[in-house]
C-alpha cells in the first residue's frame, strides 16, 4: 500500500517593481493593495514592502504599464516546476484578500452608544439607543458601552448603567463643556482608535448628525443616517434599515468591509428600555484632551431661544391630532385644536399641510419632520404616504379618519373611521366634553 504524500502548497511570491516602466498613473497599485504594503514616492512611483506582501497579484493586474511583476525565489520556482509536471494537486488556498479582511475586522469588538448631553442634561434618544444597543450586543456576544463627553458629566455614566450599559468611556474636561465639532471629533476618534468598537450608535439630532458625519469621515468608515431598524446578520454585519427614494421604499444598508459600523437614529423611533436602579458598570476615564488654543470655534455666549406661543415640541406629546391635505385649509385646523385641548394633546401635520403653509414646520410628522410615539395618534384627512407612516407608525394607538376607505393610513390604523372629518372630529370633541361634565 503506497504512502500518501503531503500536499504541496503553491507559492504565491511577492510583488516587485520593474525599473523604468512605471508611468505614475495615480497610485492605482497602492489603492488596490488589501494589506497596505505599497507607498508612493514624490515622483509617483511605488515602494513595495515585500515583507507584508501576500501575493494576491491585485497590483500586477491593475498596473496599466505592466511595471509590477511577481517575484519567486529559486526554491519557490522549483516547487512551481514540480507542481507543473506532477499530477499531485496543490493544497487548496484561502483567498488572501478575504483572510486579510477577516483579520482586520476581528480587531473591532463592542457596541457603543454616544450619550448626547447639553450642560449635563442628557438627550432621551441616548437611552432609547441603549435599549436597541443591548439587543445588538447580545447578538454579537459583546459589551454594551456608553461614550460620554463633556465637563462634570460622570453622573451620566451611572445613568447609562441604569439603562443597560455595562461600561462607560468618559472624556471629562473643560474643553468639552460646550459642544464643538473639533474637540468632540478629536476625543471620540482617539477612543475609537484605542478601543476599536464594532458598532457606534448616535441620535439623529443636530449634534448627532454633525458629529457622526465628521467621525465617519475621519476614521474612513460608512454611516447610515435616520435608521428605523437595526439588526445583526450571520456575518456580524449591522443591518441598517432606513427609508429611501423619498420614503417610497425601505432600504437595508450594510457596511461589510469597514469598522466601526455607524448609524444615527431619530428620537422616539426605538422603545425606551426599562430603567434598572442601582445597576453598576465599569467607568473608563481617559485623560485625552484637546488644547483650547487649537480649537478655532469659541463659545462666547449662549442665548436661549424663547419659543413663540405657537411653537410646540410634538415629540413628547402623549396625544397628537394631525391633519393633512384633507383639512382643505389652515383655518380648519381649529377643529383639531379643540379636540387636542380636550385631550390635553397637541396638533400635528403631514408634509403636504406644512408645504402648503397651513401649519409650521415644527409640527410636521414624518421622515422629513419628526418621529413621534404618542399613546394615541389621530390622523385626520391624511392619506398615509410611507414618509408619513415612518414618523408615526409606532404610536400605541392610531385612529384614522378619512373619506377614502382605501387610503393607506388604514393599513396601520388600530381603528379606522370612513367619513367626513368635518363631522366626525367635532362629534368626538362634543362626546369627550359630555363625558367630562358627567364626571
Amino acid at each position: 500500500m503506497s504512502e500518501l504524500k503531503p500536499k504541496i502548497k503553491k507559492p504565491r511570491g511577492v510583488a516587485r517593481l520593474i525599473g523604468g516602466k512605471c508611468i505614475a498613473c495615480g497610485a492605482r497599485c497602492q489603492s488596490s493593495c488589501p494589506v497596505n504594503c505599497i507607498e508612493m514616492t514624490d515622483s509617483g512611483e511605488p515602494i513595495i514592502e515585500e515583507a507584508k506582501c501576500i501575493g494576491c497579484q491585485k497590483c500586477v493586474k491593475i498596473c496599466p504599464a505592466v511595471a509590477v511583476e511577481m517575484f519567486f525565489t529559486a526554491e519557490e520556482m522549483q516547487i512551481l516546476a514540480e507542481l507543473a509536471v506532477s499530477s499531485q494537486p496543490a493544497e487548496e488556498e484561502i483567498d488572501p484578500e478575504a483572510a486579510a479582511l477577516a483579520i482586520k475586522l476581528s480587531a473591532y469588538r463592542g457596541v457603543w452608544v454616544f450619550v448626547e448631553q447639553t450642560e449635563g442634561e442628557p438627550a432621551k434618544v441616548s437611552w432609547e439607543l441603549l435599549g436597541v444597543g443591548a439587543n445588538l450586543a447580545e447578538k454579537l456576544g459583546v459589551e454594551l458601552c456608553a461614550l460620554i463627553v463633556g465637563e462634570n458629566v460622570e453622573h451620566l455614566c451611572h445613568e447609562a448603567f441604569a439603562h443597560g450599559a455595562t461600561k462607560a468611556y468618559l472624556l471629562d474636561a473643560p474643553v468639552y463643556k460646550h459642544y464643538r465639532t473639533e474637540p468632540y471629533v478629536e476625543g471620540c476618534c482617539h477612543l475609537i482608535e484605542k478601543y476599536k468598537p464594532e458598532v457606534i450608535l448616535m441620535g439623529a439630532t443636530g449634534m448627532g448628525r454633525d458629529l457622526a458625519g465628521a467621525i465617519a469621515t475621519r476614521v474612513a468608515t460608512g454611516l447610515t443616517a435616520d435608521c428605523t431598524g437595526l439588526a445583526i446578520d450571520d456575518k456580524r454585519n449591522l443591518m441598517q434599515t432606513r427609508p429611501a427614494f423619498g420614503g417610497n421604499i425601505m432600504a437595508t444598508i450594510m457596511c461589510d468591509k469597514y469598522r466601526p459600523q455607524m448609524s444615527t437614529v431619530r428620537p422616539n423611533v426605538m422603545p425606551m428600555p426599562e430603567r434598572k436602579n442601582g445597576a453598576e458598570g465599569i467607568i473608563i476615564r481617559d485623560p485625552f484632551t484637546v488644547s483650547e488654543e487649537s480649537v478655532l470655534t469659541k463659545v462666547i455666549e449662549i442665548i436661549r431661544d424663547s419659543h413663540s406661543k405657537g411653537a410646540v415640541d410634538i415629540t413628547g406629546a402623549e396625544f397628537i391630532i394631525s391633519g393633512g391635505r384633507g383639512m382643505m385649509g389652515p383655518e380648519n385646523f381649529a377643529i383639531l385644536q379643540e379636540l387636542a385641548d380636550e385631550l390635553g394633546g397637541v396638533v400635528g401635520a403631514s408634509r403636504s399641510a406644512v408645504d402648503a403653509g397651513w401649519m409650521p414646520g415644527d409640527r410636521q410628522v414624518g421622515q422629513t419632520g419628526k418621529t413621534v410615539r404618542p399613546k394615541i395618534y389621530i390622523a385626520c384627512g391624511i392619506s398615509g404616504a410611507i414618509q408619513h407612516l415612518v414618523g408615526m407608525q409606532d404610536s400605541d394607538m392610531v385612529i384614522a379618519i378619512n373619506r377614502d376607505s382605501s387610503a393607506p393610513i388604514f393599513e396601520v390604523a388600530t381603528y379606522g373611521i370612513v367619513g367626513d372629518l368635518f363631522q366626525v372630529v367635532p362629534a368626538i370633541t362634543r362626546k369627550i366634553r359630555e363625558m367630562k361634565q358627567k364626571n
